[in-house]
């Protein structure tokens, strides 16, 4: 099933091409700032699959769309479902700790989920939940156009590598998505519960690094 969000895109692309071609003038494209704003909005009324239902809130991303560096997570935890934005537990805490120690900020980022409602007890997530929220990514991300995409866990490789793309055997490599370098490395919330591979974090950190030319 395609995304809402791309499909009204391209609807309005052809009919303003139509237009132009009868010398008709259109207005300016929204701003990449107002289409994840509409995305957002769309997610928010979301009823794919019954999530939304036991979350308090969608959950659709913290950062700046000017980011060139996207980080995906896998879903939504109880702190993100109460406050609305991704990562803000003991996790996300973490997170932005990696991101400071990259020499960045984390409002100079971009952070999302797969999952945009909060599984029940945080639960994996279904294939029938990730199916739904796919085409809501794959909008998001392209919106974004990142320079470089960090996935966060199996569940976040997962989504945009393929189903047979294992977290620990393509961690800190460099992959593709759709045109737009990929480096997978563990989810923060696996880092607190299995310290030492922090350090194999921070090589794959590096590599995002050098991605971005930092």
């Amino acid at each position: 099933m395609s995304s809402p969000g791309p499909r009204l895109a391209r609807q309005a692309r052809q009919h303003a091409e139509g237009l132009a071609r009868f010398g008709v003038s259109v207005l300016p494209r929204p701003s990449k700032r107002a289409q994840l704003a509409a995305l957002a909005a769309e997610v928010r009324a979301c009823q794919r699959c019954p999530l939304y239902q036991t979350a308090t809130q969608a959950v659709f991303s913290d950062g700046t769309p000017q980011a060139r560096l996207v980080f995906v997570g896998e879903a939504p935890g109880r702190d993100e479902d109460l406050q609305g934005v991704p990562f803000v537990g003991a996790a996300g805490q973490l997170l932005t700790k990696m991101i400071g120690a990259m020499g960045l900020k984390r409002e100079e980022v971009y952070i999302c989920n797969v999952l945009k409602h909060r599984p029940p007890g945080n639960r994996t997530p279904l294939p029938e939940e990730l199916e739904a929220c796919q085409p809501f990514l794959e909008a998001q991300l392209s919106l974004m156009a990142p320079q470089v995409i960090c996935t966060l866990g199996a569940v976040a490789t997962k989504a945009l590598l393929g189903p047979y793309a294992a977290i620990t055997k393509v961690r800190g490599q460099i992959r593709d998505y759709r045109g737009i370098p990929v480096v997978p490395t563990f989810h923060p919330a696996y880092l607190l519960r299995n310290p030492p591979a922090k350090k194999d974090t921070w090589a794959d950190l590096q590599v995002v690094m050098k991605v971005l030319g930092r």
